[in-house]
Order: C-alpha cells, then sequence, then structure tokens
C-alpha cells in the first residue's frame, strides 16, 4: 500500500519540465575525446605502420655439401689409426689398417673431407660394414661455413630467401660477442625425415633431435668479415678470438617480412 501511495502522488504531481537537463559530465567528454584520438591513431598505425616478426629454428654449421659416414669394407681388429678428428683428408685417403685372417686392410676414404668423429679406436674388433668414422665432404679446408636451419614445415613458406638471419653459436658466448649475421641462401621444398637429415649430417643422433616434426631445410649464407679472427660479420665489433668449426650446434632468428596490422585482419 505504501509504494501504491507514492505511485499516485507521483502521477497527481505537474512535470519538472524547467529543470535544465544535463547530458554529460565534462569529465566524460574529456574520456570520450581521449577514446576517439587514440582509435584514430590506431587506424592510421594500422594501415600505414609496419611490424617485422621472427622466427625461430635450431641448426648446424656445416660447409654445405653434407658428410658421409664410412663404414669397414673387412672384419677384423683395428691395429693403427692413421688419422684423426678436424684432420683435412684428401679422397682416398688411409685412415684405418685392420689386421683380418688374410692379412692387413687399409681402410679409406671415399671423398675428400673432414674427419668429424672417429668410432674405431685401436684395438676395436670391427665387423664388415661397421661404421668406423665420420666425414665431412669438404673440397678445401677454407671453403665457406653454411648454416643450416631446420624449420617446421608449416612455417617454412613464410620464410623469403635473402631475409637477414642472426645465428646464436653455441660455442660462443652471446653476451660477450653477439650473434653471427648472415641472410637466406635457399629454402627447401619439401620436409625431410630423420634418415634423410642422417644420411646428409652423417650423425643420426642430430638427426633425431633435428627430424621430430618433419622440418623443412633452409639454408643460411654467413656474412663475411675481413676484420674479424673468424672471417664472418658479428653484431658486435670484432667477434669472438678464435675461428667456429663445422658441426657446431646452433640456433637462428630469421627476420620475416613486415607487414600492416590491417593485414592481419583481413583475409
Amino acid at each position: 500500500m505504501q509504494f501504491r501511495q507514492k505511485a499516485l502522488s507521483k502521477l497527481q504531481s505537474p512535470e519538472e519540465l524547467e529543470l535544465p537537463v544535463r547530458f554529460a559530465r565534462p569529465q566524460g567528454l574529456l574520456v570520450l575525446s581521449v577514446t576517439i584520438v587514440v582509435l584514430a591513431a590506431a587506424s592510421f598505425w594500422a594501415v600505414t605502420g609496419s611490424v617485422s616478426s621472427k622466427l625461430n629454428a635450431s641448426g648446424i654449421l656445416t660447409h654445405g655439401q653434407g658428410s658421409y659416414i664410412l663404414q669397414s669394407p673387412v672384419a677384423g681388429q683395428v691395429v693403427q689409426v692413421l688419422a684423426k678428428e678436424g684432420e683435412q683428408l684428401a679422397a682416398n685417403a688411409p685412415l684405418l689398417k685392420v689386421r683380418t685372417q688374410q692379412g692387413d686392410s687399409v681402410v679409406r676414404t671415399l671423398a675428400a673431407g673432414r674427419v668429424t668423429a672417429l668410432v674405431a679406436t685401436i684395438g676395436t674388433v670391427v665387423t664388415t660394414g661397421a661404421n668406423v668414422a665420420a666425414v665431412e665432404r669438404v673440397a678445401r679446408a677454407d671453403d665457406q661455413l653454411v648454416a643450416t636451419l631446420y624449420v617446421p614445415a608449416g612455417s617454412a613458406s613464410s620464410v623469403p630467401v635473402g631475409a637477414s638471419v642472426d645465428l646464436t653459436v653455441e660455442s660462443v658466448p652471446k653476451d660477450r660477442y653477439g650473434v653471427l649475421r648472415g641472410h637466406v641462401k635457399s629454402v627447401g621444398r619439401t620436409s625431410e625425415s630423420a634418415q634423410q637429415i642422417a644420411a646428409f649430417l652423417g650423425d643420426s643422433q642430430l638427426a633425431e633431435e633435428f627430424g621430430k616434426s618433419r622440418p623443412v631445410a633452409v639454408l643460411v649464407r654467413l656474412d663475411t668479415s675481413a676484420a674479424t679472427k673468424s672471417g664472418y660479420r658479428w653484431s658486435s665489433s670484432s667477434g669472438p678470438p678464435y675461428g667456429i668449426d663445422s658441426m657446431t650446434l646452433t640456433s637462428g632468428a630469421v627476420h620475416l617480412a613486415a607487414q600492416r596490422p590491417i593485414d592481419w585482419l583481413l583475409p
């Protein structure tokens, strides 16, 4: 009953038409103005501005010609090692001497290259076809290094040839000497299996690590510099005071093409 009486009294009272109506407070107008300015600036930036992004991938430094696994053509015991890891050998160079029932036999390289791993040592008993060494194909000792990055197949299409790349080398402290500079030389056309990667690197363990998601190989040409000890260009002025070797792990940040923010919204 109390609410009903209030409603009746309200109906009987004249309307307050003479009172001024306040549409918005000054603080509200200020907030509205700022919002409009911000939206206008954002719209202008979305159309005229650009944003660059990076694609990160793991990889390895090589001479770009791949490696091969050297297998023993005979069965017997290794009695002499004729080369050492890191040594540059010519094609058909002697590597091991194996004593067999028919006499001593020499295991030789198949192609010129650098010995990256020696599995067999003196006293090792090997069978025919057993892995005894890994050799990286290198025509000359001063051949330039390249980086091979293994990029997820779904992202490889966004990598343009010529894109700049920053490489963090495992053997070089980044906070002291910076990153290695390079540019994308080529992008593989198809994804690679762990077996294909192993055949190229001559290392099944690395192949298992890189080939988990059937990546695409991206070849990066390293920028050279006569002012550094390594012979390559770094983000620091001089880079490390020593050279860098092939088969060194690295991680790369590929600078992708800049895009307008509005392109992200358009189909």
